[in-house]
């Protein structure tokens, strides 16, 4: 899998974000990808698009709605198109996408990229609305992000600069905006309950260990 362009455009609602990539099967199989949301947005739904087999009879474009699932995600089939894909074909309708032989495969594409594109793991956490708490010094934005835990016990997510973590000055505000403003945690965003990861500065690559 190949993490493609990403793009910002400022709206009423806040930022509609489109993330592209590529994806090549265990076979040769080929598709491309586009998935996307608006920050703001009073209904927290996403939108994503796979397509196949680009100049062949069969190649086509899905498209489909994400959502909140009870703390994981769901996909729907959606009529109306989301984005051009280099490997999509003509738009299909949600009952086009039903009949159309290849829709396991496509599903199948869908998984694989929520599982391992960075950018879908900030989505998801858009989706489900993923608390963290951060230092006050985070959240204020006058220290950088050096350590961060995903806690076993509850699935809260800590972020901490700095200084010593002062759990009086904590703040409970949502992961996926950190992002925003940090994007090197997209490389952290797949942490299990029980992991943290640390640096030592900005710059400096994560290190991951099991939390104690």
């Amino acid at each position: 899998m190949i993490e493609g362009l990403l793009t910002e455009v400022q709206v009423e609602a806040g930022a509609e974000r489109r993330a592209f990539g590529e994806f090549v099967g265990p076979h040769g199989e080929l598709a491309s990808y586009a998935f996307g949301w608006t920050t703001g947005s009073e209904r927290h739904v996403a939108r994503l698009t796979v397509g196949i087999g680009a100049g062949n009879p069969d190649g086509a474009s899905f498209h489909a709605i994400v959502f909140d699932n009870g703390g994981s995600y769901a996909c729907q089939l959606a009529d109306e198109p989301f984005a051009r894909v280099p490997e999509g074909g003509p738009d299909l309708t949600a009952n086009e996408a039903r009949a159309h032989e290849d829709l396991p495969f496509v599903w199948w594409v869908v998984d694989r990229v929520m599982e391992r594109d960075r950018r879908a793991q900030w989505m998801k956490h858009w989706l489900l609305s993923t608390t963290s708490i951060q230092t006050g010094e985070v959240f204020a934005q006058t220290e950088p992000i050096l350590y961060v835990s995903h806690d076993a016990d509850d699935g809260l997510w800590q972020l901490i600069g700095a200084s010593d973590a002062d759990p009086a000055t904590g703040k409970l505000a949502h992961l996926h905006h950190a992002v925003g403003h940090d994007p090197t945690l997209l490389d952290v965003l797949d942490l299990a309950p029980g992991e943290n990861a640390s640096r030592t500065t900005p710059d400096a690559p994560w290190t991951r260990t099991p939390s104690r």
